[in-house]
Parts: structure tokens; sequence; C-alpha cells
């Protein structure tokens, strides 16, 4: 397993900028620079991210928990009868699409499911639980879907065990992400790397370990093994591009995403509790270096003066705009390396 150990130092995770970008409605999805693109609205995928990280904070304050209360308010009015959601709401108040079951169905089953187990108040669990249930009722046939929807279902079941509607996504996240070649060449379900790589191989890790299927348990683990060796250059993190990567094309390349580096240090962390094999924390330690500046272009995504993720790194540096997406990867990751530190006293 590549990651070695390192001294890790980490900054509170800030709250400022997703502040800024969150008003009485929901969670702009955009900035240029730190300023809100109000043009560009509202999307389900960024409030149940908003609505994840919020429910992560070990303290939240009382702003936190209006935040809370508000994203959970949103992602009830995306929310279908059958459990689908739209996603897109426009500046003038009227959602641009209709309710489906693509990545922002998924993501909103992980951001309620985690509010379920975690929420700050009780009535933001108690609503977050029965939204769950709803929206386990449908079934996605794309595998990032699915397996946003089974992070929100290991969620659900870490508080409900036999909870039924999260332990049949399990089982139809395994079906839907498919079985990972055994070969040594591309050990991965899919022709190539896209994006959040890392969810990918934690759903099948949560799959294998709360089915009881160590078969399955043991795909997703070398799965994940295989993306931090392929996602790691020179003893730093140098993840895939925004459009992806396959056998063979150069690296490092760019476009690098946060969003990629907040799902591997996810995955590392439940690695970790599943296995009890610390050498997953040195890998979610790289993770928290790659935001603090131990990157291909040796500069923090973290800006420490707004309190926001900027948006990608370039082979120039970084760009400065810091949308909703990038600041709550940087948030979810600095939240991990909180835990690092603890756990390591």
């Amino acid at each position: 397993m590549t990651g070695g150990s390192r001294q890790l130092s980490c900054p509170p995770a800030p709250f400022q900028h997703l502040q800024r970008m969150t008003d009485d409605v929901g969670l702009l999805e955009h900035a240029k620079g730190i300023v809100p693109r109000y043009e560009h609205g509202y999307c389900v995928d960024d409030v149940a991210r908003g609505l994840m990280v919020v429910c992560r904070e070990p303290s939240p304050s009382a702003d936190l928990v209006t935040m809370a209360h508000r994203y959970l308010s949103f992602l009830a009015q995306a929310q279908a009868p059958d459990g689908g959601f739209r996603n897109r709401l426009g500046c003038d108040r009227r959602w641009h699409d209709q309710p489906g079951t693509e990545d922002c169905w998924g993501r909103a089953l992980w951001g309620l499911g985690t509010a379920a187990l975690r929420g700050p108040a009780p009535e933001i669990r108690s609503e977050s639980l029965a939204r769950f249930s709803q929206g386990a009722r449908a079934r996605s046939a794309w595998p990032h879907a699915m397996a946003f929807a089974a992070l929100g279902a290991a969620e659900v079941l870490d508080g409900w065990p036999d909870h039924p509607g999260a332990l049949s996504l399990l089982a139809s996240a395994i079906a839907v992400i498919g079985e990972p070649p055994t070969g040594h060449g591309w050990p991965w379900p899919e022709p190539r790397l896209s994006y959040a790589n890392g969810a990918i191989a934690e759903a099948v890790i949560v799959a294998g370990w709360k089915l009881g299927d160590d078969k399955v348990l043991r795909d997703g683990l070398r799965m994940l093994e295989w993306l931090l060796s392929a996602e790691t250059r020179d003893g730093h993190l140098s993840v895939v591009p925004a459009g992806g990567w396959g056998p063979g094309e150069p690296r490092p390349a760019f476009d690098q995403q946060p969003i990629e580096v907040a799902a591997l240090a996810d995955a590392c962390m439940r690695a970790e509790t599943v296995t009890g094999v610390s050498s997953w924390l040195s890998a979610a330690g790289m993770c928290v270096a790659w935001f603090l500046g131990d990157n291909d272009a040796k500069v923090a995504l973290l800006d420490e003066q707004t309190g926001g993720g900027c948006d990608g790194l370039t082979p120039a540096g970084r760009n400065d705009n810091q949308g909703a997406e990038s600041t709550m990867a940087m948030i979810s990751v600095l939240q991990h390396g909180h835990r690092l530190i603890a756990a390591s006293r």
C-alpha cells in the first residue's frame, strides 16, 4: 500500500465560505472567486454534500445547525413521491429538470443517511431517515449514483442494522457496479477512471462488510489499494484529471479535482474502520496534504483567508474560483485530518 508515515498538521475545517454560499433557499453552486454566482442557481448534488459535512462536524455551531435545517428542507422539496430527485433549481426558484435517479439521487441518499445517523437535532435525524427510506425504494442504472446511495445506506445501517431498504440498496449497488477484473493490469470495473473514483471502491467495501460477503469486501479493498497506487506519484497524490484517465495515458494530468481527493480520503478512512489496518490512515493523511500543497503544482487548494476551497489544480497552480463542490471537498478532508490527529494521540 502506498503512503508513508509523516507528521500531519491540519488547520480547523473552515465554514465561513460555505456560509457565504448559503442563502435562505439553499446552497449556491458556483462562485467567481469568492463571490456566489446567483445566476447559476442551486443543485441537489451540492446541497446533499452540504448536509453531509455539517452533520459530520463534531460540535456544530448554531449557524451550522440552521444550515442543516435549510439543506434538509431543500432536499425534501426536490424529492418526488417515487423517491427520485430533481437536481437543478434556478435563481428564478423554478426546478429546471424532472425527478430521476442520476448522481443527485445517490448523493441525496448519502446526505440523508449521514444526517439520519449524525444530524445535530432530533428532528433532522428523524426526517432524514424517513426521506432516506423513501428514496431507497428507487434504483439507478448508473454505478456512481448507486455507489453514493450505498454510502448513505452504510450510514443508516450503523444506526439501524436491519433497515431493509439500506440492505437492499447495498446488494443492488454491487450488481450495478460490477465485479472488478482479476488481472493485475486494470483491476477496475470500468474501462477508465472518471470522477470520485474512491466512492466506487468504498461502496464495494461497505457492501461486502455490511452484507457479510468476504469476497466482495476483498474486491473493494483490492480496488482501493490499486487506485491509491495509481493516484500516487513521487510520494504525493497525483489524481486523475477532470477528463478521466485510462491505461497508458500520460501523467501527471490536469485539471485535478478536489472531489477526487475527498472521495479517496473517505474510502481510506472507511478501509481503516473495516480492517483496522493503520496504514490506511497514512494514505488519508496524503489527501489532507494534497489540499495543503503537497501536490503536483506545490500550491495549497485551501484558501485560509477566505475559508474556501479552490476549484481545481492546474499545471500553473490553482483555479481561484471557490465553488460549493470544491469547498465542501476541502472541508470533508480537513475533518478527516482532525480525526487522524486525534487517533495519533
